[in-house]
């Protein structure tokens, strides 16, 4: 992250002595006041809670809220749970780190400059995608590990933007927000081999929100530079793995209750922070 940062505000700084040169090529109303298209890199960061970790469903009523219990009433799951990937089968092995990595976005928008003045009212829409990837875990006491993860494949949101352009207008800050639609893609691995595991609705569309805000530069006539932090967050409650008999006998914890169990990640939402370093091209 401090990586495109640095190079953010490098940019920025750039631009600032890009300005001077330009002052008496644009007026303040010839900046951020008409259709733009635009490109984001950034680095995505998973937003994860300590607690994560997997959720059961073993009677089968659609809520996730039950213990995986042995044939004495134990808790299959009491080694414990994880926000992150499994490195073996037990807990000794540990867990690696939810993967923080790049992101990358474009848009097409239109600013409009209120009466000629200092503020900028706006909309876009914009498509995304991101290569970080969320990772929750359990551990049983077969000793076993289960591992669900998550990425945003592809996404599609429409968001408004409202900012100050002080001085010779060249400069934006702004805030945004809007609604997002994304294709999440899941993973499953275990150590189990034993049991028969399904994925079910994975790869789905799924319904989220978007707010943040940043500062943009025109550097030329046509160009500007900018830094933008954003949060996105998804639903994500319709994927789960239904674990089914299998070649474990019917004594298996996963089958005492209903005959099956499905499990998914205990957070039911994909979350992320993504920091943005962007360019664009004003008409």
């Amino acid at each position: 992250m401090s990586k495109l940062l640095t190079l953010s505000a490098a940019a920025l700084a750039t631009g600032a002595f890009a300005v001077p040169a330009m002052a008496q090529e644009t007026t303040p109303e010839d900046n951020f006041n008409g259709p733009y298209v635009a490109g984001a890199i950034s680095l995505d960061q998973i937003n994860s809670g300590r607690g994560d970790g997997l959720a059961f469903d073993t009677d089968g009523d659609g809520s996730f809220d039950n213990n995986v219990l042995t044939t004495t009433g134990a808790n299959a799951f009491s080694p414990g749970f994880c926000n992150g990937g499994a490195n073996g089968a037990t807990t000794g092995a540990g867990c690696m780190d939810d993967k923080n990595d790049l992101g990358y976005a474009g848009r097409i928008g239109f600013d409009k400059r209120l009466n000629g003045g200092s503020f900028v009212v706006g909309a876009l829409v914009e498509g995304a995608g991101s290569q970080a990837r969320d990772y929750s875990t359990g551990f049983s006491t077969t000793p076993a590990s289960y591992t669900a993860s998550r990425s945003l494949d592809y996404s599609a949101a429409a968001r408004l933007r409202a900012g100050w352009s002080p001085g010779d207008g060249r400069g934006l800050f702004y805030a945004t927000g809007g609604v997002a639609y994304g294709k999440i893609d899941h993973d499953f691995t275990t150590t189990n081999t034993a049991n028969s595991f399904t994925e079910n609705n994975d790869g789905d569309w799924q319904f989220g929100w978007q707010a943040g805000g940043g500062a943009e530069l025109m550097v030329t006539r046509n160009i500007s530079i900018g830094a933008e932090y954003l949060y996105s967050h998804y639903n994500d409650g319709d994927y789960s793995v239904g674990v089914t008999q299998g070649s474990a006998p019917a004594t298996n914890p996963f089958l005492l209750d209903s005959g099956q169990t499905n499990l998914r990640p205990s957070d039911d939402n994909l979350s992320f922070h993504s920091f943005r370093a962007t360019v664009g091209f004003h008409f």
